[in-house]
């Protein structure tokens, strides 16, 4: 680090937890997120201004005015545009130093593949079933970490799923797929705009954490949170040893 990163690192730094090892492990890292709306906003902004070194961000919307009312990287002069590209010129504005790479498409298949290959943490800040599952099953393949989190309503959950580990259990050993899944959206039930702000900034707690090598995260552990009450409740999730996703990659380990 030179001396102007030492500077700008500073207040981190001074935590004897993360020091200048763990900011120099942000800075050497490479984060997958997807999804750069109402999670992905604070999940970035927190990820670049903390000196993650590349973030690799994966969204196909454009900019629309009912985004505003919660995705706060975007703001009007971003209507119109593709996500990926006006969040990059919030986090250049935030933090010039930090790569990031804007990809204005779907992820998946092999290009999902390569890249959770590629990356150290992946991040689904998505809204909808297909990604997640898709997500979950290239990071168990991989065994790259994964931090999830979602909010509808008043309603936000969060968790981590830390596939390097064998007992870690995955997104799927905690929300089975099925044929029968209904999609629950913002457009159509609304959500309460500080809500994504409260679940994108636990997230990128988490992600930082993992990261830095500090702390305990949330694997094994769901938080959920509810705005209307402000009430946290924490439930302890076990890996499924029938789970189709993740109990091959268990036993091949065995």
């Amino acid at each position: 680090m030179d001396d102007a990163q030492l500077t700008r690192y500073s207040r981190h730094i001074l935590l004897d937890e993360i020091g200048i090892d763990g900011q120099q492990r942000l800075l050497d890292s490479r984060v997958l997120l997807v999804g750069a709306g109402g999670l992905g906003s604070p999940v970035a902004l927190y990820l670049a201004s903390a000196g993650v070194g590349r973030i690799s961000v994966h969204d196909a919307d454009r900019v629309d005015l009912t985004n505003l009312q919660r995705q706060i990287a975007h703001t009007m002069q971003s209507l119109g545009e593709l996500k990926v590209e006006s969040l990059v010129r919030a986090l250049h504005a935030l933090n010039p130093h930090v790569q990031v790479d804007p990809v204005a498409a779907r992820l998946e298949g092999a290009a999902l593949s390569r890249q959770v290959a590629d990356a150290d943490l992946v991040i689904d800040a998505s809204d909808n079933f297909p990604t997640r599952y898709a997500l979950n099953a290239a990071c168990v393949a991989q065994r790259t970490p994964l931090v999830s989190g979602a909010a509808i309503r008043f309603d936000g959950q969060v968790s981590v799923f830390d596939l390097r580990r064998d007992d870690s259990p995955c997104y799927h050993c905690l929300f089975p797929q099925t044929h029968d899944a209904e999609e629950e959206r913002c457009a159509v039930m609304g959500v309460f705009a500080p809500l994504v702000g409260v679940i994108g900034a636990m997230q990128a707690v988490e992600a930082i954490k993992l990261i830095a090598g500090v702390g305990r995260s949330l694997a094994g552990r769901l938080l959920l949170f509810s705005a209307l009450d402000s009430g946290w409740r924490e439930v302890r999730v076990r890996r499924d040893p029938a789970c189709h996703v993740c109990a091959a990659r268990v036993a091949g380990a065995t």
